[in-house]
């Protein structure tokens, strides 16, 4: 098992000692060696604040970039009216550990912190999370996707597998290459639009529900009826009866298979035929 932590200041230039670790003026780098290159393996990102960006790449190691938090994902400088954003030279404390190809990234509670992560093409199980002040970004990526945010949006593309996508604040958007045709798969947010684009050989039972947005869809979708649900509240003589309408909209696209379940509040819903 291999544990490596990192400390990084912001508004300084510092010099370690180790065949892992690189850095320059512009950009912190870490390199995390898998112990079975090759071989199918996890990653499990967690950060309270920050952004997490994740793209497959045709190498072998784990890359890790930490980014200036007054940078977005892309690199370039926050502005406001015309302003930039000046470091305020806090740190970014992030911890990583590798064990038999399982690979935990975590970063420190209140420290502002923006991951750029390269990690290998092969079958990945991947859990990605954060809470605040960041987007969750992903790409060029095959496997099992787990995707938690709160106040930030998702966005995945070029995904072959499986994925549940859950936020509160921010809009869900996933365009798949391929799926994983007997995965389950989810995706939810509060407060903003669910997209997701599929390819056209889409089977699956959807269930669907927006509160206050429309559902829209390219798809030949055959809808179900669902009968109210009866509850008994008590039993024995002059037991009482709960009746729940729901109104969640239940259909089959192309025949049925797994079930895509899709919510959301206030936003609307699009499922998209890839072109």
């Amino acid at each position: 098992m291999k544990t490596i932590k990192i400390t990084i200041v912001i508004a300084a230039v510092m010099l370690i000692n180790t065949s892992l670790w690189a850095q320059t003026a512009e950009k912190q780098q870490l390199t995390v060696p898998l112990s079975q290159p090759g071989k199918p393996y996890k990653l499990d990102v967690g950060l309270v604040d920050g952004s997490i960006t994740v793209t497959g790449y045709e190498g072998k190691d784990i890359i890790i970039e930490i980014q200036d938090k007054d940078k977005d994902h892309k690199g370039r400088v926050r502005t406001h009216d015309g302003m930039h954003a000046l470091s305020t030279g806090g740190r970014a404390d992030i911890q990583a550990e590798e064990n038999n190809n399982k690979v935990t990234i975590q970063g420190e509670a209140g420290k502002t912190t923006n991951l750029v992560l390269k990690i290998p093409q092969n079958d990945v199980t991947l859990k990605l999370g954060t809470v605040n002040d960041g987007d969750i970004v992903a790409g060029n990526i095959g496997g099992e996707l787990e995707i938690t945010n709160v106040n930030g949006g998702i966005k995945l593309t070029g995904i072959s597998g499986s994925v549940v996508a859950n936020t509160v604040n921010g809009n869900v958007v996933v365009t798949f290459r391929s799926i994983d045709t007997k995965a389950a798969m989810a995706f939810t947010t509060l407060n903003g639009n669910v997209d997701v684009t599929f390819p056209g050989t889409l089977k699956a039972d959807v269930k669907l529900k927006s509160d206050r947005g429309d559902i829209f869809t390219d798809f030949d979708v055959v809808a179900e009826q669902h009968k109210p649900t009866v509850t008994q509240k008590n039993g024995g003589k002059g037991a009482m009866y709960s009746l729940k309408i729901e109104d969640w909209v239940y259909g089959k696209i192309n025949g049925g298979g797994p079930q895509m379940m899709m919510k959301n509040m206030n936003g609307n819903i699009y499922i998209r035929r890839a072109k």
